[in-house]
């Protein structure tokens, strides 16, 4: 059983050896800028190529301002800091998300509060957000307050599962009724768009990773995307240990972090977005041979993109019949030397969340015993 499927991936990836989930491609002007950047002497945190990775990345999403961080949970702590979540807030997110996602939260000391997904986008449900909104919690003096806890629940922070966006527009209109902060994890869908507008520019602050595994990538690295000039500022300024602008004097004025972006990173950044466009382009057309195979397959299903959406396909995915199929598949193609993976366990199954006030999670918890991850490098 799978073995058609496992003979599929092979000839896509044209080998008979192991086959990642999702290598890296350095098909460009990678090691020429690494060299630039280290005969430069310029290696660590200023440097031209963090400046224009910024500016290419702002470019690219239609955003009027990037600040590159050392990777995307640093982006997307930041994020939170700069939309007020501050220790005992509470924060939204979703539980079907990798763990970064729910310990930035816990960086800031707040209190992630767990919403379920929708099925077909893997990603926050606006419905089950205004359901729990309008039955736990009230305006109070322009703040929304958890009825049962107290506390106020300062932001939301929807993922993009996959690459696949999620109902992002419909989540931010609710958040603005309750008068809650939206900080999108774009972390995973850097070339996605809903309605032509790119993931991580619909709320107040979006979030990018760089991890070796994205469909771009700096080793590490990630990135703060925003509209708004003073934010964008001071998530500069708080990146870079709040120094205060001085020819020699050493002067910090708050308690801020070093989570700068190396320009040897950047570096690799640069060279990588110039492929980006080619990247995107070849992993389209992997999805395409994904969905054409398992069109055929009554029993598995191959996850697509809304109407009006468009995914970076990151990691292409499926839905098995159950978890007993799930990990059988999990089994037999790990076994045959390709790399699959199945979706994250819940965050509210976790040690460090397991107290966390949840909506229902029925839809979380279906995806969690069916989804798995196919290889997703490019070709």
């Amino acid at each position: 059983m799978y073995q058609d499927i496992i003979k599929f991936i092979r000839e896509i990836y044209d080998t008979d050896n192991f086959i990642p989930l999702h290598e890296p491609r350095f098909r460009g002007n990678e090691k020429k800028y690494l060299n630039e950047c280290i005969d430069s002497t310029f290696v660590s945190s200023v440097g031209k190529f963090v400046d224009q990775f910024e500016a290419s990345v702002a470019k690219f999403t239609g955003s009027k301002y990037a600040v590159a961080t050392v990777n995307g949970t640093a982006a997307l702590h930041i994020g939170l800091l700069l939309a007020d979540v501050k220790s005992n807030d509470e924060v939204i997110t979703q539980p079907l998300t990798f763990v970064a996602t729910a310990n930035a939260i816990s960086y800031c000391n707040a209190h992630p509060v767990f919403v379920d997904v929708d099925i077909d986008t893997m990603g926050l449900s606006p419905e089950k957000l205004k359901n729990f909104l309008e039955k736990n919690t009230s305006i109070i003096n322009g703040k929304c307050i958890n009825n049962s806890t107290k506390r106020i629940i300062k932001a939301v922070v929807p993922m993009h599962t996959f690459g696949l966006p999620m109902r992002i527009a419909e989540v931010v209109e609710i958040c603005n009724s309750f008068h809650i902060n939206v900080v999108e994890d774009a972390a995973e869908s850097l070339g996605s768009y809903n309605d032509n507008k790119h993931t991580g520019t619909f709320g107040l602050i979006g979030t990018l990773s760089f991890n070796g595994n994205k469909t771009i990538t700096t080793g590490g690295g990630g990135m703060l995307i925003t509209n708004d000039r003073i934010l964008a500022e001071q998530a500069k300024y708080i990146t870079t240990t709040a120094k205060v602008p001085h020819p020699w004097e050493y002067h910090h004025d708050m308690t801020a972090y070093n989570y700068r972006l190396p320009n040897l990173n950047a570096a690799l950044g640069c060279a990588q977005m110039e492929s980006l466009p080619n990247f995107l382009k070849a992993k389209q057309k992997l999805a395409r041979k994904y969905s054409s195979l398992f069109k055929k397959k009554e029993k598995i299903h191959f996850r697509e993109p809304l109407a009006k959406s468009t995914s970076n396909f990151w990691l292409n995915a499926i839905e098995l019949e159950s978890l007993e199929k799930r990990n059988e598949f999990l089994k037999i193609t790990n076994d045959e030397g390709v790399m699959t993976r199945p979706i994250w366990k819940l965050m509210n199954s976790l040690p460090m969340h397991s107290t966390a006030q949840c909506g229902n999670l029925d839809n979380s918890t279906y995806l969690e015993n069916r989804i798995v991850n196919l290889p997703s490098s490019v070709i």
